[in-house]
């Protein structure tokens, strides 16, 4: 799916845009992806785990974009892309009431309202195409991102505890957090 390119405003008033990332722009999702993923703990993966091609990268931005239940978003920032979302449909009748929603933004772009303006973005996709909710996992000890989901009607609704085990033995909690898409404003 193509999301419609938008430009938002960020708190230190500079520019962004919001759109639909193009088969080009795999080497740098690539990139982003991979700072996302070495600068926190609360993603599903380490940067050395995430071993996709640029040419698979181009090939899962293309699949997506002509996937009516997939959509991406990227965030840009003068030139640089900072962060980025996405929004899965089921196709499913039992489920397709629901949606999932996964995003990271870069840690120098934390702070200007860009988680704030890929969950909003997101929402909406859901709301046009008739979901009823919105579900993503936050990892434990995710303050900060869970303060955001909870800003927009996010609430817990179910705790896997050991989900995931960082290279010094410790364990976090996964936690699905789910919003019902008409109640948030």
């Amino acid at each position: 799916m193509i999301v419609t390119e938008k430009n938002i405003t960020l708190r230190d008033g500079r520019t962004a845009r919001l759109a639909s990332p193009e088969v080009g722009d795999a080497a740098a999702l690539l990139n982003c992806a991979k700072t996302c993923f070495g600068e926190t703990d609360y993603l599903s993966r380490y940067p050395e785990e995430f071993t996709v091609t640029v040419e698979q990268e181009a090939a899962w931005i293309e699949s997506a974009r002509q996937n009516p239940d997939t959509a991406l978003i990227a965030c840009t920032v003068d030139g640089q892309l900072v962060g980025n979302g996405q929004i899965d449909f089921s196709p499913l009748r039992r489920t397709r009431h629901r949606a999932i929603i996964a995003l990271s933004v870069l840690r120098a772009a934390w702070g200007l309202g860009i988680g704030s303006a890929l969950l909003t973005e997101m929402l909406e996709l859901a709301r046009r195409r008739g979901v009823e909710i919105v579900e993503l996992t936050c990892i434990e000890g995710n303050d900060r991102a869970r303060r955001l989901y909870e800003k927009f009607g996010f609430a817990t609704v179910c705790e896997k505890p050991f989900a995931y085990k960082y290279k010094d033995g410790r364990y976090a909690s996964g936690f699905t957090m789910q919003c019902r898409v008409n109640e948030v404003k």
